[in-house]
């Protein structure tokens, strides 16, 4: 680890802060890079002289020349790519989301192309939503058929067969990550971040309605951290996609473990009927199989934590509930 140096895309996003976290604790080099230069969700979940620590470099993910100078100036040799705009931007942007989500992977391929074996490996965030509604019964193995329902998920899918072809074409391995209903300080944005945002509301006694029911797989959100620097510093060689299992649970249990963090909250946090149109459990055996124990957070844990660091940012006069108006 003394000679790792990371660089990770979508540093100041959700994922990308829990990422770079693990990292400095771990005593990691790590470069951030992104379109934003605002820090504020890593700030909520590590200390200034921490963030002190990173290199960040504000730049657009889909300018093809933008990484290979930072690659070969700082001497990177693990990339986690996380940088990408989630559902509802590309809904209402089909034409940016691919310009970002697709152009932008091909670009970090690219990169490291160029890079001469600097770099042994990418790891990037793929997703459930390249899978149409599942069976409720049934966990979704990597060897289920895909059928997205989102642009979004269609550009994951197309990012999946570029990384294969990467690989034919030009040895460069991969892995690609399938996380579902991931959760935790920072999680602001996009339909499953209501999971986070029921939890903060019911911090600060306010009423909030999750948009969503059913049963969904809920994964905290330094475990999914986890699978992303394990993947990053595995041995593999080849084009791998692999599901990311957490915790299959109904919205209710959500509530219910909400509740019971704070008593007083009970009533005011309510969930609709409606279950979302991915599968509602990931088979996460592969990833195990391939590497090995993996971090698990039962959902009664993360919620405590979450609810907890909320507090604690809320008494320092730091939470910010913007999000809880979208």
């Amino acid at each position: 680890m003394a000679n790792s140096t990371f660089l990770v895309t979508g540093a100041q996003g959700f994922i990308g802060a829990w990422v770079i976290k693990q990292l400095l604790a771990e005593g990691t080099t790590v470069i951030g890079f992104d379109a934003s230069s605002d820090p504020h969700r890593l700030r909520s979940i590590i200390t200034e002289e921490e963030l002190n620590q990173v290199e960040f470099i504000t730049g657009d993910i889909t300018d093809p020349d933008i990484l290979s100078p930072i690659i070969e100036s700082r001497g990177v040799n693990h990339i986690i790519h996380l940088a990408g705009l989630q559902v509802p931007t590309c809904k209402a942007k089909p034409r940016m989301g691919g310009l970002v989500n697709v152009i932008g992977t091909i670009n970090v391929f690219d990169a490291v192309s160029r890079a001469a074996g600097q770099i042994k490996k990418i790891v990037y965030a793929s997703s459930a939503a390249v899978f149409g509604p599942g069976d409720d019964d049934v966990p979704l193995s990597e060897n289920d058929s895909l059928t997205p329902m989102t642009h979004y998920g269609v550009f994951k899918f197309c990012n999946e067969g570029n990384a294969r072809v990467y690989f034919l074409d030009n040895g460069i391995s991969s892995i690609g990550l399938r996380p579902l209903t991931v959760y935790g300080v920072g999680r602001d944005f996009g339909l499953t971040s209501d999971v986070t945002k029921a939890m903060k509301a019911a911090v600060i006694g306010r009423p909030y309605h999750i948009r969503f029911g059913g049963r969904t797989d809920l994964l905290y959100a330094a475990d999914t951290a986890d699978a992303f620097i394990k993947a990053a510093r595995s041995e593999m060689t080849g084009a791998f996609v692999f599901n990311v299992h957490g915790e299959s649970r109904p919205i209710a249990d959500v509530v219910s473990e909400i509740e019971n963090v704070r008593p007083e909250a009970a009533g005011i946090i309510t969930h609709a009927d409606a279950a979302l149109m991915v599968p509602p459990e990931m088979d996460g055996s592969a990833i195990r199989n391939a590497l090995g124990d993996l971090l698990f957070t039962p959902l009664a844990d993360g919620t405590r934590e979450t609810m907890e660091r909320f507090a604690g940012l809320n008494s320092e006069g730091r939470l910010d509930i913007a999000d809880l108006d979208v």
